[in-house]
């Protein structure tokens, strides 16, 4: 798991569940006084760990807590990658072209880095169709990051996954529909 990601999870937790929230959560899973730097790559079973004790303390099931994680990252998201977004794009525009412009640009800077593949086809002019694959199997945040930029562009969504790897399935399937 890439450093930036667990980051913004100490981000979320603290904004969320309030500051002492992200010791209280490092402790629980054994991971006492560790700092996470964004530039570094950890065990993907530590992000699995503090979702987990975040869920147990919240109450908010780790799926519905993923999703609002993956909300909230997009604003640090879109200025990190802010070079690689067009102007002109909005938010089906974005989703269309993140695999081959961001997660492209996040491959070249660290060749460790593993963001899930992508395979977005252009319905229509109002929806795509993610074709989401990751062994991480974090679709979750994939549907939040997808609410997170509709809130970017002031644009509203609706999102449905067909398909999902927690399921059973081989990928996940998420159409996603520009409403209004």
């Amino acid at each position: 798991m890439h450093g930036i990601i667990l980051r913004e999870l100490k981000k979320y937790v603290e904004a969320t569940l309030g500051k002492p929230a992200w010791t209280e959560l490092l402790e629980a899973a054994g991971f006492a006084g560790k700092v996470y730097l964004p530039v570094s790559e950890y065990p993907d079973a530590e992000l699995f760990a503090l979702v987990g004790h975040a869920s147990a303390k919240s109450g908010v099931p780790a799926d519905e807590l993923l999703q609002g994680f993956g909300e909230f990252i997009v604003p640090d998201l879109v200025q990190i990658y802010r070079s690689s977004i067009a102007p002109a794009w909005a938010t089906l525009d974005l989703l269309e072209h993140t695999e081959k412009v961001i997660h492209h640009a996040v491959r070249m800077r660290d060749s460790t880095a593993s963001p899930p593949k992508l395979a977005v086809v252009r319905s229509d002019p109002r929806s795509v169709e993610i074709t989401y694959s990751s062994e991480r199997k974090l679709c979750a945040v994939a549907k939040g990051i997808v609410r997170g930029v509709a809130h970017h562009y002031g644009e509203r969504v609706e999102i449905v996954e067909a398909t999902c790897m927690h399921q059973g399935a081989p990928v996940c399937l998420i159409q996603v529909t520009k409403l209004g």
